[in-house]
């Protein structure tokens, strides 16, 4: 397999680098491609194992071209890679908001699928919604699979319209993480621990809750119930949470993103 990844900043590079520690392309193989002379140079600078080059007719030779640049540069981006792409090539973008109809018709192609990550794929711990277009076939479909599982799992979604709610949930998902964790990191100071501690306290919470939630046959309302005894000291905060509309408030910004990821799909 052949891949050029177009667009390398931290998503790109860390599909890159998932796809060279599993072995799933050669060095030779993987081509970084960006869009601007100075930073071809610090690619190269930067990768000196790997083959960099400006968008060119060198992305003709590559059998999957992996789409990673901002939303709002695609269309200049298209314009390049409309010109060089052949009939048996695979676009995969990891663009939000774009769907696969605009993907296929300004770059002139059919074979084109769309993934949308998440940031924990900088270590291999990912999770990626993807959709694929009718003309893409069961097989370049299961290779691709394989490339996206590399940066930790992937699911396939028929209806391409989910992919929205794939953005709002585990695309934008880690910020919401690290909101909460904010939070409870800021009341520990609060109580007097130093910033340090109050972070410690938190994030091995954090760690262990996901464990226990990932290894347990319980649902997270059983695991609830097996912090918070009766009157005590967890269903006061609980109590506060609720009153306060806390879940309420979380699934309103939850839908305001997925609002916002299919407004993105018509600007």
């Amino acid at each position: 397999m052949r891949i050029a990844i177009v667009g390398c900043g931290n998503m790109g590079l860390a599909f890159a680098r998932s796809f060279l520690h599993y072995n799933l392309v050669a060095r030779p193989d993987l081509l970084l491609v960006a869009r601007h002379d100075e930073h071809c140079q610090r690619l190269a600078l930067q990768h000196p194992d790997l083959p960099v080059a400006a968008l060119s007719a060198a992305v003709a030779d590559y059998g999957v071209v992996l789409v990673a640049v901002k939303p709002q540069d695609f269309s200049q981006v298209a314009a390049g890679l409309r010109a060089v792409l052949q009939p048996g090539q695979v676009v995969v973008s990891i663009m939000a908001g774009i769907p696969i109809a605009r993907l296929q018709r300004e770059l002139n192609h059919q074979q084109v699928m769309r993934a949308m990550p998440n940031t924990p794929a900088l270590l291999g711990m990912g999770i990626t919604g993807f959709s694929a277009a009718p003309e893409v076939e069961r097989s370049r479909l299961h290779e691709v699979e394989n490339l996206l599982n590399a940066t930790g799992r992937s699911i396939f979604l028929e209806d391409e319209s989910l992919l929205d709610a794939v953005t709002a949930v585990s695309g934008s998902g880690p910020a919401y993480f690290y909101f909460l964790v904010q939070a409870m990191m800021q009341a520990g100071q609060e109580m007097g621990f130093s910033e340090s501690v109050a972070g410690l306290l938190v994030k091995q919470t954090m760690l262990g809750a996901y464990h226990l939630l990932n290894t347990s046959a319980l649902s997270p309302d059983e695991l609830i119930a097996t912090v918070a005894s009766k009157g005590g000291t967890t269903e006061a905060a609980l109590r506060e949470f609720r009153a306060g509309g806390l879940a309420e408030t979380l699934i309103a910004g939850m839908k305001a993103a997925q609002h916002r990821a299919t407004e993105l799909a018509s600007e």
